[in-house]
């Protein structure tokens, strides 16, 4: 299962592309709240009402988790023990890990990031703890996915899939979306 984690002040392209992309892909996606409420609010005013809550999923479930970032999304994200003890708990078993915009320092925080290459929303690099700061619109580097932000969101998802269904997956969404257009 592929967990999203949403809190309050959650960027929401950054969370709701990906969960697109991926369902789109046939991926088994649920979001899940770390507020308490099942409607959580974006950084731009937007409910969105998530499939779950943290307390009511398994970690050992859980094959990647995703972090949306946005401000005060990342920083409420990076105070939930919870997701923390369980981001250590996949970190450990060499599973994927995923986070784009700020949400990249909950990573870095938790002291993970040594010697990987990773990517962030400008301004958040000094929270990427032992990272490789590489500016990169996306980055992948071992069980690590990071995005730098919102104009990301897409090629964030599409690395998301690859990662899962293998390189070159992503191919087919990337022009049934029209996305290939843009980059032409």
């Amino acid at each position: 299962m592929i967990y999203v984690f949403l809190a309050t002040g959650f960027e929401d392209i950054e969370a709701l592309a990906p969960v697109d992309i991926m369902r789109r892909a046939g991926l088994a996606v649920e979001t899940v709240s770390i507020t308490g409420e099942l409607v959580v609010m974006s950084a731009h005013g937007v409910g969105i009402m998530a499939d779950t809550y943290i307390e009511d999923i398994d970690f050992d479930d859980a094959d990647i988790i995703v972090l949306p970032g946005g401000l005060p999304g990342a920083t409420n994200l990076d105070a939930c023990a919870s997701l923390r003890k369980g981001i250590m708990k996949l970190y450990e078993e060499g599973k994927p890990l995923a986070a784009i915009c700020a949400a990249p320092q909950v990573f870095g925080h938790l002291g993970i990031l040594d010697g990987r290459n990773a990517t962030c929303y400008p301004g958040v690099e000094s929270h990427l703890v032992g990272a490789n700061y590489t500016g990169a619109m996306v980055e992948v580097d071992g069980q690590f996915i990071t995005g730098r932000g919102p104009a990301a969101a897409f090629e964030f998802g599409y690395q998301i899939v690859e990662c899962f269904l293998g390189e070159g997956a992503a191919e087919p969404l990337r022009q049934g979306m029209m996305y290939t257009q843009l980059l032409s």
